[in-house]
């Protein structure tokens, strides 16, 4: 199948939110079903406008331009980001429809916005769930180290725990 890249639009926004909640319901249920997620992140997933005016949001269309992934890039020293490194982007929300995962819609992202992050930054700061091995794993094997000094604690709801990637 065919995908190409492009920056997100308002006319996505209800897409990439639905994509987001479907996304992360999906996988957590699946890989982590103690994981609860409520109304309010919900809520923030689907907040796609707000997060654009902050933040680079980009979609992955299929051949037929349905929207199967996004992913959203803080830039240094924007509104809400949570890189705790000076001048790195923070990387947040990729999601791929689950007819599309496994393949090249993920890399295709994160090249799109690791690219761009190069180009405006010093890195990018990110942070996964504590015991989302999958997760964890995928950045790992894109040159992502631990980073502990950029872990959030916010138990009892999660703990996230930080990855850096230098350029």
């Amino acid at each position: 199948m065919a995908y190409r890249v492009r920056e997100a639009t308002a006319a996505d926004d209800v897409e990439i939110g639905e994509l987001l909640v479907l996304a992360f319901d999906e996988q957590y249920a699946r890989k982590m079903p103690e994981v609860v997620i409520s109304e309010g992140r919900r809520a923030s997933l689907r907040a796609v406008a707000a997060k654009r005016a902050v933040a680079k949001v980009w979609v992955c269309v299929a051949g037929e331009g349905r929207v199967v992934g996004t992913v959203a890039l803080w830039p240094p020293g924007a509104q809400g980001s949570e890189a705790w490194v000076a001048g790195a982007c923070d990387l947040r929300h990729l999601a791929v429809a689950s007819g599309h995962r496994g393949g090249a819609v993920s890399t295709l992202l994160l090249d799109t916005a690791e690219a761009w992050a190069r180009a405006h930054g010093t890195g990018v700061c990110l942070h996964v769930r504590r015991g989302a091995k999958g997760v964890r794993a995928l950045y790992a094997a894109r040159g992502y180290a631990d980073a502990p000094e950029g872990d959030l604690d916010q138990r009892p709801d999660v703990y996230l725990e930080a990855m850096r990637k230098t350029f």
